[in-house]
């Protein structure tokens, strides 16, 4: 079958996604990045330790399906550069090389656990995703579709391929179901006392005035990259039907059944209301205007969130999850990083396409 002809767009979106996925791994595997110190480990001692000592079948297979996204994000970056089998050789050796980075540096790290047993299927993981790269690549017509899809909707350049990669970090981030719709502020009150009725909490209006500006960024980057910027009254609920969908399936995988929809409350709602009204009126400024109106909706975003919420640990929402295995604090982490960060590269995203 004759391959599909790459362009370079696609190949820098993939680029973005493919070194956003790697800090993901980074973060996931050395935060909190605190306590370093040496344990009288050595690299080659764990890696010919017998296989058996810290294998247990959950952590083979999270492992695995942590890694095999990088093989087929870093494989179809390659395929756009190279051919099949040089592609292929590439990924693997790189999910091979970032894994036993992690690995090595998990012997200094005194809540981690360095084993052989983690590379392997981090290995396994990277090369099935690799081969699903390449399996992929060969699929010319679903390829095409999407090529001419995401030409008639976006904006193309290597401005508009690094806003596609902020809008997926942006959704990855809010998928979290222990953060309110578009909210930053961990669930943790109803979690204290489940089972006693609480008294009515004060109406917190900066909690909604965080979301209503948290959809305002939404909104802004998404005037930037859609071809028609009106076509963002609809595509907009499109995007927020996906992560409330997202929330409410990781909320029934990974919450108590009383916790099911606590991510839905009033301040996210009145905020979403707001939002979506300033949005409206945003969408008859110049473009221009509504560039600066965005940077001044991602600095107001980033002052409430650092200098007026309260110290909000992931830490405050674990009781209200039924999930116990130890990799809920740095999804959480990873969460409030996100959310922290968002409002500077949409700050530098809209710096970059000013004139664009």
């Amino acid at each position: 079958m004759k391959e599909l002809f790459i362009t370079e767009t696609r190949a820098r979106l993939r680029t973005w996604l493919a070194i956003g996925y790697a800090l993901f791994i980074v973060y996931a595997s050395l935060s909190p990045f605190t306590g370093w110190r040496e344990q009288g480990l050595n690299f080659t001692e764990v890696l010919a330790a017998p296989l058996s000592l810290t294998y247990t079948a959950f952590d083979t297979i999270v492992n695995l399906l942590s890694y095999l996204p990088f093989g087929l994000l870093a494989g179809l970056m390659l395929r756009a550069r190279f051919g099949a089998p040089i592609s292929a050789m590439l990924a693997l050796c790189s999910g091979v090389l970032l894994s036993a980075g992690m690995e090595y540096l998990q012997m200094y790290l005194p809540g981690r656990i360095s084993s052989n047993m983690d590379l392997l299927s981090n290995s396994a993981g990277a090369l099935a995703g690799t081969l699903l790269a390449m399996s992929m690549s060969s699929r010319t017509r679903i390829f095409s579709r999407m090529t001419h899809w995401r030409g008639s909707l976006f904006q193309h350049g290597k401005e508009m391929d690094f806003g596609l990669a902020l809008l997926v970090l942006w959704i990855f981030g809010q998928i979290n179901p222990s953060l309110p719709m578009l909210g930053n502020v961990f669930i943790s009150e109803a979690a204290r006392q489940p089972f006693v009725m609480l008294p009515p909490a004060p109406f917190d209006m900066w909690e909604s005035s965080a979301v209503a500006l948290n959809l305002l960024m939404l909104g802004t980057l998404m005037l930037t990259l859609l071809r028609v910027p009106r076509n963002t009254i609809t595509v907009l609920p499109v995007v927020l039907s996906v992560v409330a969908l997202a929330k409410f399936i990781t909320a029934a995988l990974l919450l108590k059944s009383w916790a099911l929809l606590l991510w839905i409350n009033s301040e996210a709602v009145l905020g979403m209301l707001l939002g979506m009204l300033l949005l409206l009126a945003m969408l008859w400024l110049p473009r221009s205007a509504a560039i600066v109106s965005g940077a001044a909706v991602a600095l107001g975003y980033f002052v409430i969130v650092n200098f007026v919420f309260d110290d909000n640990t992931p830490a405050a929402a674990l009781s209200i999850y039924h999930w116990h295995y130890g990799h809920l604090l740095n999804y959480s982490g990873l969460a409030q990083t996100i959310a922290l960060i968002f409002p500077l590269l949409l700050l530098f995203h809209l710096w970059r396409t000013r004139k664009v």
